[in-house]
């Protein structure tokens, strides 16, 4: 939808938020127009900013210029959670944003006429590149991925002319408010990579703001977690799923796609005290130790899932078929198993603190007791994580070390 001259816009900021195709498509199926990248076109955007506490690019509009009202892009992810994009004439009382909750596209509106949160559509987390596409129509917004309309919304937008202050500001992969104040609250960091996009009428644009990207989208991927050489992250043992009240037990399993050089994969301890149970990548090899006394070592089998159980008496590695066995005292084990008593108890993954460690690895999840993590929800980790997705080899243009 366009108009001729300049547009009276409204404080609802859906006019200014309608997405239409800029491409035409003709002859082929939804779900497979996904035009080929032409060498003019603008590069692919990753939209984590670090721990995707912040967008990734802030744009700011001049409303009283805005001519054509369009948007489009075209988005890939393995990630099932996350902001796509946000906007706002006003953080208060008149934003949208568009994100993915259990990989399925969600609007979030809050304006003087509705309020609401709705989602509809495929998953569209599945590392393939989507259209995604929202308009405007009459009081309505429609919703659209591949061509194919999946949503409509309707009364929930009136035009109003006349606003005192004519700005809106588009931020991409981040809010820019807490993301409490959503309606429905969600992690906002989003690991994943947009390409052909276009948004409103760039003469209408003042000014926008870009941070340096983390990493490249043109590193071909596949699901997973990656840690690059000298990276870590941490759980807090309260936030996991507690050991077995019975019988006491607790079980990690790590499922190692890809992993190179030498250094820590994992461990269990204090912030004082962080390998009182370690796992460290050496020679092709997982290396198991507990405190100052002798470990033992398994050969490492890519592709099968890794798995560490410990009970009171003793710790057991085991990888297919393979076993290795580590008996522990009960002056071995007692301060191990206390360790889920202690606020300070942690899991610790990648590097150890200090280390010069120049192990990467990549993993297809991480279990403990059963449950899978989210990196998203890690008590802390390294900006350089890619928290849902893996390269596909190990190389030069998977170190993001600057």
């Amino acid at each position: 939808m366009e108009t001729r001259g300049p547009l009276a816009m409204s404080q609802c900021l859906l006019l200014l938020l309608l997405l239409l195709l800029p491409y035409t498509y003709q002859g082929l199926a939804p779900g497979h127009f996904l035009p080929t990248q032409r060498p003019q076109d603008p590069p692919e955007l990753h939209l984590i900013n670090g721990t995707g506490q912040e967008p990734v690019t802030i744009m700011i509009f001049d409303i009283n210029k805005i001519i054509k009202t369009s948007s489009s892009f075209e988005l890939r992810t393995w990630d099932p959670e996350g902001v796509i994009f946000y906007g706002d004439t006003n953080p208060i009382d008149d934003w949208f944003v568009l994100a993915l909750r259990d990989g399925r596209p969600e609007i979030q509106l809050h304006n003087p006429w509705a309020q609401l949160t709705v989602g509809a559509g495929p998953r569209l987390d599945d590392g393939t590149w989507h259209q995604v596409e929202v308009k405007i129509h009459g009081d309505s917004v429609l919703l659209r991925v591949d061509g194919e309309e999946v949503l409509c919304l309707r009364q929930v937008y009136k035009t109003v002319t006349n606003k005192p202050k004519p700005i809106m500001r588009i931020a991409l992969g981040g809010l820019l408010f807490p993301s409490s104040n959503l309606r429905l609250p969600l992690v906002p960091a989003l690991d994943g990579c947009l390409r052909q996009d276009a948004w409103l009428d760039r003469w209408a644009q003042t000014s926008a703001s870009t941070q340096t990207g983390l990493r490249s989208c043109a590193v071909e991927s596949q699901s997973g977690i990656f840690f690059p050489p000298g990276t870590h992250a941490q759980f807090s043992l309260q936030d996991l799923p507690q050991p077995q009240a019975e019988s006491w037990a607790f079980s990690l399993d790590l499922g190692l796609q890809l992993a190179a050089g030498t250094g820590q994969l994992l461990a269990l301890g204090t912030p004082e005290n962080p390998s009182w149970l370690s796992l460290h990548l050496q020679d092709q090899k997982v290396v198991l130790s507990s405190g100052p006394g002798p470990g033992l070592d398994l050969p490492l089998v890519l592709g099968l899932p890794l798995q560490l159980k410990l009970d009171m008496s003793r710790v057991v590695l085991s990888q297919g078929p393979q076993n290795q066995f580590l008996a522990m005292s009960p002056k071995d084990s007692g301060p191990l198993l206390s360790l889920w008593a202690q606020p300070q108890g942690r899991l610790f993954l990648g590097a150890a603190p200090g280390e010069a460690s120049s192990a990467s690895f990549c993993v297809d999840g991480l279990w403990a007791q059963g449950q899978k993590l989210d990196m998203d929800r890690a008590l802390s980790r390294s900006q350089d994580i890619w928290t849902h997705s893996c390269p596909r080899t190990l190389g030069n243009s998977t170190d993001t070390s600057h």
